[in-house]
């Protein structure tokens, strides 16, 4: 879950540091919610920002599918090349050897917020996709309750080592950018739903729901979405000279 390369600079030899220092754990998300969107046709999938593997070997074991995975982190993807039928170290950009329109699914879990310019990993991953290949991704939603709340009753704007302000994210998102973010890179959205309900989380941010049920009546549909950790999304690209929709 690291940028897409840009310039060697400073500040990227800061934000790699940051990376390596990251606990073990941070590259080893089994990611369960995000098997119900697997397209079970695919055949060959890629997982960009892989990390140790641990998705990528699941997807294997439950849908017989071969998997490639992109990890520029060296110790996850040490890991990584035993548990996936291949894989490519480095970010994600035009000098990995990846075979053009070959993938039947690319997924970005919560590895878009990363980059500096998620619109031109998209445009790559275009590129790479199978003439039915479709993106399955997962993207933080800074509009989450939680967070505005810290941000507007306490004022608070803190980043930590891991979750929605997680200091190696260069990009914030609400669902309605996210939507934005893919038709602007020539996607169509098949579905835009939210995950992770802090309701449902065991942590702290549980008890905030009784203030969430506060501004809850409010007629205003973003309200809504303020309840999720994260959006899932499936999109499919769009066929040349066509314009990009974005389903509710």
């Amino acid at each position: 879950m690291t940028p897409i390369s840009p310039p060697k600079t400073d500040p990227l030899a800061r934000l790699e540091q940051a990376y390596a220092e990251k606990q073990a754990d941070y590259f080893e998300c089994q990611r369960p919610e995000m098997f119900k969107l697997f397209p079970t046709s695919a055949k060959r999938v890629l997982d960009v920002g892989c990390g140790s593997g641990i998705f990528g070997q699941s997807l294997k074991k439950y849908f017989g599918c071969e998997v490639w995975g992109v990890e520029p982190d060296q110790k996850s993807f040490d890991k990584a090349v035993a548990r996936l039928d291949h894989a490519r170290h480095g970010y994600f950009d035009e000098t990995l050897d990846l075979p053009a329109g070959s993938f039947d699914c690319i997924f970005f879990n919560d590895v878009l917020e990363h980059m500096l310019d998620p619109a031109v990993a998209l445009g790559l991953a275009k590129k790479l996709l199978s003439p039915t290949g479709k993106i399955v991704a997962s993207i933080p939603n800074i509009a989450h309750f939680p967070t505005i709340w810290r941000l507007v009753m306490r004022g608070q704007w803190e980043y930590a080592e891991r979750g929605i302000l997680d200091r190696t994210h260069l990009r914030f998102f609400t669902r309605q950018g996210i939507g934005q973010l893919f038709e602007a890179a020539g996607f169509t959205l098949e579905r835009l739903d939210g995950i992770n309900d802090f309701v449902d989380m065991h942590d702290g941010d549980r008890r905030l729901w009784k203030y969430y049920r506060l501004v809850g009546w409010l007629p205003n549909p973003h309200v809504r979405d303020m309840r999720y950790l994260q959006y899932s999304v499936i999109a499919r690209a769009n066929p040349p000279g066509s314009a990009a929709t974005v389903r509710p």
